[in-house]
């Protein structure tokens, strides 16, 4: 059978595997490693690679080999991903010639396919290939030969041979893309069924002769046939390889990628990216490259996919309105609704009971049951609404598709188009018409009795007079009111008397502070549309220059992880501001609640958080220091995504300026020391905040003196965290739980990054577009200093 080559060759012709130089290290019969908190492992002569175990969580471990000589011990190899190792498992030159994993009791857990006999010794090569050896020095079976997500250099593989993804980051069992090599070039594949596979993108080389793939040592890919001419050139990038490690992986987002790294151990600059399958010969979405008959599309079934803004633009799977994770660990897995659906029983279709979300370029192809044409939006909507089995209604170009639930091949992208209509309970709708009838039943009573008097039908009648003419001067001041819009931010501008009737006279109270109450309100007659009214304090100076700083700051600023304003009121001594309602409420309740929020949702939080705050410091038109990052200020959406808000202390940078001179503005324990210091004020003021905010995210605890405290050396947050950190110990963190104790890695580059962020000195905190670069793997993170003992009586 032809083989095909895929490797970062110094040579362009490949290395037969006999050629592989054997070791005085390696290991003979007997030779065995136990997983345990050592994490015990077999080096290579040069130390570059290791063989062994690798903790995954507590108690479990994987199988593994890993770069040993850099900080994150990036894995390239696994065995057992499926099947994870209990404390004490060891693996095993055994005494039949066979590596064998093993639990405490003595049951196999994993062995290579096809099952090898007859091995002498085996050995951890300086290639990152593990390789058993007869006595002859024959190889008879290497971890080259059975690959997992990540290809190395001088690796070989056979025609038909796959590379599979991993299931998640953190989950090494077999996920749902293949690559797979074939007679005709490169194809990715997705597992729908145990027993089927459908292909999804292919490159052809047509050649003659069964081709060879070759990552040769610039980086590039291309194939050629077995003499060596040079057939299709996949990739066209180059990248430097002197002095560097490179990995080729198929990653969980199934995206094929090359990395490289820096040999020195100490090195700041991380995993780059050289180049990747989805750069150049496939679609540049992959959000909209899948579309399958059956099966959940690119993310699970009830969600969509949609691009991420960072370099690599991972595709991420997120939840519409009324939607919820089916699991918290794993975004890719799908969503659920977290509302009773509509009832079908003819008596109550509950039609007043639904709304419908607009989500714009959304959709779920290949999934409607009926289709109508040509229709407006409005008689969509009110077909959606009025039928028990839609779930969601697609309107594009005067058509009117509905769909039930599962949802499957969710995407948003601009090339979409049109909206989709999601269909969300009101909340608090199942126990309208039991309110409702009492009240009903209180007034009818008491209306019997008053009405028996006729000093009181006189009244009646000059109220309900007075009310009429009261309606048509307001029926006729607003038909004749223009809708005015500010020119300035794009914003609506309302008057006292609106804002006054969408709050119901201002009733429900959502938040209070400093300068003024958050008030919930509904916006016209959709019953659904709600929004947020901040009333402004009624001061003078301090309070006019806040509302116009406010307006003037968000109203000019649009990104996902930004509470958008909606518009403002600027009547008289009335200063309103009014909001997108943010229905989970502030990241304070979320975080310092009775229970404790999952890890990866904090995760997801941070990096939000850090990607708005990118955005106001380097990317709008007026670069904005927000100056009171706190979680009281960070409210989160129905799918708990984290938006900025409450820019009533913002100072706006002119273009060109790095930094202003300003009096103290913000919370105490979340200022920066250069606010009292007389020193100019730059955007590090808010990476100092966002750092106390980070450290309280991956502690769920607040920032100062903890009266539950197990000891007086964790009362102050941030000083705790350090001396963790200095001591190795930032388990202690978050001990309790499981799913951050483990991901220790991202939870050591979280710590270290936020150790940065606190540093006393402005000038040593990184700007926040590294910092976001930073926590989310992309640059390697660092040895920070010691923040300084300063910090805690900030």
């Amino acid at each position: 059978m032809a083989s095909v080559v895929l490797g970062i060759l110094i040579v362009l012709i490949p290395l037969p595997l006999f050629a592989e130089a054997q070791t005085p290290s390696s290991l003979t019969l007997g030779s065995s490693l136990t997983a345990n908190d050592r994490n015990s492992s077999w080096l290579s002569p040069s130390g570059e690679f290791a063989f062994g175990f690798q903790e995954m969580g507590r108690g479990a471990h994987l199988l593994a080999i890993w770069l040993e000589k850099i900080e994150d011990k990036t894995i390239v190899w696994s065995a057992n991903g499926d099947n994870l190792a209990p404390e004490g498992s060891t693996v095993q030159l055994i005494a039949d010639s066979r590596l064998v994993l093993m639990d405490p009791k003595g049951s196999e857990l994993w062995f290579p396919l096809p099952t090898v006999t007859g091995a002498a010794y085996a050995a951890m090569l300086d290639t990152g290939n593990f390789v058993l050896t007869s006595q002859n020095n024959v190889d008879l079976w290497g971890t080259f030969s059975q690959s997992t997500d990540t290809i190395l250099h001088t690796q070989q593989l056979d025609l038909g041979s796959k590379v599979r993804a991993r299931y998640s980051e953190v989950n090494y069992s077999a996920g749902r893309f293949h690559l797979i090599l074939q007679d005709d070039g490169i194809s990715y594949s997705m597992p729908l069924l145990p027993s089927r596979s459908y292909q999804m993108l292919t490159w052809l080389a047509t050649p003659l002769v069964p081709p060879s793939e070759i990552f040769n040592q610039s980086g590039q890919v291309y194939l050629t046939a077995m003499n060596g001419r040079v057939l299709t050139l996949v990739t066209s990038d180059t990248n430097p390889t002197s002095g560097f490690y490179q990995r080729a992986i198929l990653e969980y987002d199934e995206v094929f990628r090359e990395y490289v790294h820096p040999k020195t151990a100490n090195s700041s600059s991380g995993w780059a990216m050289g180049w990747s399958m989805v750069s150049s010969p496939v679609p540049p979405n992959i959000c909209t490259s899948i579309t399958q008959n059956t099966g959940p599309g690119a993310c699970g079934f009830n969600s969509h996919c949609t691009l991420g803004d960072d370099q690599i633009q991972r595709p991420r799977c997120r939840c519409p309105p009324g939607y919820t994770l089916l699991d918290s660990t794993n975004e890719m897995n799908g969503c659920k609704q977290d509302f009773a659906p509509q009832s079908c029983d003819g008596s109550k279709l509950e039609t007043d009971h639904f709304a419908l979300r607009d989500m714009l370029n959304t959709d779920w192809p290949l999934f409607d049951y009926e289709l109508s044409e040509p229709q407006t939006e409005d008689w969509c909507r009110q077909a959606c609404l009025a039928d028990c089995f839609c779930a969601v209604a697609i309107f594009r170009d005067g058509n009117c598709w509905k769909k039930r639930i599962p949802l499957s091949n969710g995407r948003m992208d601009s090339s979409v188009g049109g909206k989709a209509l999601i269909k969300v309970r009101i909340h608090n709708s199942n126990s309208k018409s039991t309110g409702n009838g009492n009240k009903n039943s209180t007034l009818i009573i008491i209306g019997s009795v008053l009405l028996s008097s006729s000093v009181f039908v006189n009244l009646l009648l000059l109220l309900i007079t007075y009310l009429i003419y009261r309606s048509f001067r307001s029926r006729d001041y607003k038909s004749s009111r223009p809708a005015q819009i500010n020119q300035a931010t794009g914003t609506q501008t309302f008057t006292y008397q609106e804002l006054q009737e969408a709050t119901d006279g201002f009733k429900e109270e959502l938040g209070r502070g400093a300068f003024g109450t958050l008030y919930k309100g509904v916006l016209g007659s959709d019953e659904t549309n709600f929004v947020a009214v901040k009333v402004l304090a009624t001061r003078t100076g301090e309070s006019e220059k806040e509302f116009e700083r406010e307006v003037s700051a968000i109203g000019q600023t649009n990104h996902n992880n930004l509470v958008q304003l909606l518009g403002f009121c600027n009547e008289g001594q009335h200063r309103l501001l009014v909001y997108e309602f943010m229905s989970n409420g502030s990241l304070a309740d979320f975080l310092f609640g009775a229970s404790r929020p999952s890890w990866y949702k904090r995760i997801d939080i941070a990096c939000g958080v850090a990607r708005g705050l990118s955005y106001l410091h380097a990317d709008c038109t007026r670069h904005i220091i927000h100056c009171d990052i706190k979680p009281q200020n960070i409210l989160l959406d129905g799918s708990l995504s984290a938006k900025i808000s409450d820019f009533g202390l913002a100072k706006l940078l002119m273009v060109n300026q790095t930094r202003t001179t300003t009096g103290v503005r913000g919370t105490r324990g979340y200022l920066a020391s250069e606010w009292f210091r007389n020193m100019h004020i730059s955007s590090k003021v808010d990476i100092y905040s966002f750092g106390i905010l980070l450290v309280e995210l991956i502690c769920c605890r607040k920032k100062n003196y903890e009266p539950k405290a197990k000891s007086e050396a964790q009362s102050v947050l941030v000083d705790w965290v350090y001396d963790c950190y200095h001591d190795g110990n930032i388990i202690v963190l978050v001990e309790s739980d499981e799913e951050a104790t483990s991901d220790m890695r991202r939870l050591r580059r979280f710590v270290m990054t936020a150790l940065w962020c606190i540093q006393e000195d402005p000038a040593l905190r990184p700007t926040m577009k590294k910092i976001t670069q930073m926590l989310e793997g992309a640059v390697e993170v660092s040895v920070p200093p010691d923040p300084s003992s300063c910090i805690s009586s900030v």
